[in-house]
């Protein structure tokens, strides 16, 4: 695989790539009668999953483009992902935990914001990338076709990666307080992709939303950036549920969509999580309608989103 040395590099290589595999397509004996018909009409409901697993080889390359590109230019390399979430959770463990002195529902101040945050950092990437889908891309969306959907669905696979490499530091972590008494349910830790697959349909859905309408107003993008800074505190990372009482602020707060994967992943983690039923169902209704309404906007704004741009 070729080592990319700048970002307009990786985008001449997936360029190349798309075009080899288009005339290999319409030139192949195998595939002698296939025939490709790109057309910008098509229905608002039509997800083209099919088309878009036939350039599962695209996602993998834009996946590996992200990363490679996000980490190339840098003294310590893919080691910032341990580190920024480790100090991260000290950061919060010494401001939140020993100044503040919240409570962690009896769990290590450290293991809590590391899970905590580790979750909410892969859901903020999400969304934050596919916010971003039509202005990153619009010089390879520009050159060549291809499922403009594999874009999101990339950025969901790097955000997973990242995730889990951070995930390494919770393993660690719990494997040695479950040595010093600790109880952690790691019979449940299955439920994960669960609980991250959940995150990112979500994450993709709004910001694939965001992202069509950022294509003509580029001010959008200045608030959703502070609107996703506060959403992390209406969200309990560096609190438990468990800590508000019954009133209007805890209604708020599990009315957030967000709130019910992070207290059930906290629970089949680290065995301490509140999430009612009611904010569960909630988040993941508010998942399946605004996939289905970002969707629909994605197929729209694709049409004529490069006259825009």
């Amino acid at each position: 695989m070729p080592e990319y040395t700048t970002l307009q590099d990786s985008y001449d290589d997936i360029v190349l790539v798309m075009s080899l595999k288009h005339y290999y397509m319409r030139n192949s004996r195998v595939q002698e009668n296939y025939h490709v018909h790109v057309d910008s009409r098509h229905d608002l409901f039509t997800f083209n999953l099919g088309e878009t697993w036939k350039y599962r080889d695209l996602i993998l390359l834009l996946t590996r483009k992200n990363l490679v590109v996000r980490y190339k230019q840098t003294v310590l390399g893919p080691l910032w992902l341990i580190l920024s979430p480790l100090m991260t959770g000290l950061m919060y463990t010494i401001f939140f935990g020993t100044v503040a002195g919240i409570d962690t529902e009896g769990l290590p101040k450290i293991l809590f914001y590391l899970a905590s945050n580790g979750l909410w950092a892969y859901f903020s990437s999400v969304f934050r990338r596919s916010s971003d889908t039509f202005a990153a891309n619009a010089y390879l969306f520009g050159k060549v076709y291809f499922p403009r959907l594999t874009v999101p669905i990339a950025n969901i696979l790097l955000s997973i990666i990242e995730f889990l490499v951070q995930f390494l530091l919770v393993a660690v972590l719990a494997f040695w307080y479950r040595t010093r008494g600790l109880i952690i349910p790691f019979a449940t830790w299955f439920m994960i992709p669960v609980i991250l697959l959940w995150l990112g349909v979500l994450a993709m859905g709004l910001g694939i939303l965001v992202s069509s309408f950022t294509t003509k107003y580029r001010d959008l993008r200045i608030l959703v950036n502070f609107a996703e800074r506060l959403w992390m505190y209406g969200t309990p990372v560096v609190y438990p549920l468990s800590l508000l009482k019954n009133g209007l602020l805890r209604k708020l707060v599990l009315f957030n969509p967000v709130t019910a994967p992070m207290e059930l992943f906290r629970k089949y983690v680290l065995g301490a999580g509140t999430a009612p039923v009611h904010s569960v169902a909630g988040s993941l209704v508010f998942t399946v309608v605004f996939m289905m309404i970002g969707i629909i906007m994605f197929n729209r704004i694709e049409r004529n989103f490069m006259d825009t741009i």
